[in-house]
């Protein structure tokens, strides 16, 4: 048995911000979490994402782009979601699943502006995003 929180981290595509918030509660979370995050329709994991994190010394090259489906009927302590779409169609968890919604920007879409405009918004989000989960971990 273990005491480490469940979490799932749900958006729509899981292709930039429940990735990065993934990846940030792993790092900042002192192995207290145990980590996972999906989408309500899967694609892949930006690259502007993978940077963006990078650029503060935590990994993502290896994640994948998961569908909220796989983790059906799994326990959560946490589910998370940080887009407004993934909140409204959320599906439910079985236990004592505590939902929390905090929306953050959605990065431009690829070919959208530049390549340095994109990573720039990318850098402010991954930077709200750990601002807001550093309170998550402080509160939990």
């Amino acid at each position: 048995m273990t005491d480490k929180k469940r979490v799932l981290i749900l958006c729509t595509g899981n292709s930039a911000r429940s990735q990065m918030a993934e990846g940030i509660l792993r790092a900042d979370g002192d192995e207290a979490f145990e980590v996972f995050s999906a989408g309500t329709k899967a694609s892949f994991v930006r690259p502007e994402a993978i940077q963006a994190l990078a650029e503060i010394g935590i990994d993502l090259s290896g994640h994948r782009s998961k569908n909220v489906d796989e983790f059906i009927g799994q326990e959560f302590d946490f589910v998370i979601t940080v887009c407004d779409h993934a909140n409204e169609i959320c599906p439910v968890f079985p236990g004592k699943t505590r939902r929390i919604h905090h929306s953050f920007e959605d990065p431009p879409a690829p070919g959208v502006g530049d390549d340095e405009t994109r990573l720039k918004v990318f850098r402010r989000v991954r930077d709200e995003i750990r601002a807001w989960m550093r309170e998550f971990i402080r509160t939990c």
